[in-house]
C-alpha cells in the first residue's frame, strides 16, 4: 500500500465532517471538496456565483500551497454547480487558474451542496517529489 499523509492548513476552511482537507497517496494528492467558505470567519462569502468560486478556487490553491503544489499540478477537477446556469461564470474563474495544458474536468449539477452554497469544487494532483 502506497504511504498516506494528510494535509491541513489554516488558510482554508477546517473540514466540517469525518474527513481531511487532503491526503496524499504516494505521488497523488487528493483535495477534498471545498465550498465557499472563508476560512477566518467559517461562513459562506457574500456575493455572486463568482465570488463564490473565486473563494472556493482560493481555498483550494491554500490547501495546494500547504501540500508543496500549484494548481500546474493538478490533473483533474470535479465542479458541482446547484444550477448549470452558473458554467460559464466558474469556467471563468477557472480559467483565471490554470494554464494549458488543462487538467481533466467534470461538471455535474447537484440538487443541494453543503451550507447552501452554489458551487463545490474537488481536486487530484500529481506531485513530483
Amino acid at each position: 500500500m502506497a504511504s498516506r499523509s494528510i494535509t491541513q492548513t489554516a488558510d482554508a476552511p477546517q473540514a466540517i465532517g469525518p474527513y481531511s482537507q487532503a491526503v496524499r497517496a504516494g505521488q497523488t494528492l487528493y483535495l477534498s471538496g471545498q465550498i465557499p467558505l472563508d476560512p477566518a470567519s467559517g461562513q459562506l462569502v457574500d456575493g455572486d456565483i463568482t465570488a463564490q468560486a473565486e473563494r472556493v478556487f482560493a481555498n483550494l490553491a491554500a490547501v495546494l500551497g500547504a501540500a508543496g503544489a500549484t494548481f500546474a499540478d493538478v490533473v483533474r477537477v470535479g465542479i458541482y454547480l446547484t444550477d448549470l446556469g452558473d458554467f460559464a461564470a466558474v469556467n471563468a474563474v477557472m480559467a483565471r487558474h490554470f494554464e494549458a495544458p488543462f487538467p481533466a474536468r467534470s461538471t455535474i449539477e447537484v440538487s443541494a451542496l453543503p451550507r447552501g452554497a452554489a458551487v463545490e469544487v474537488d481536486l487530484v494532483a500529481v506531485l513530483d517529489d
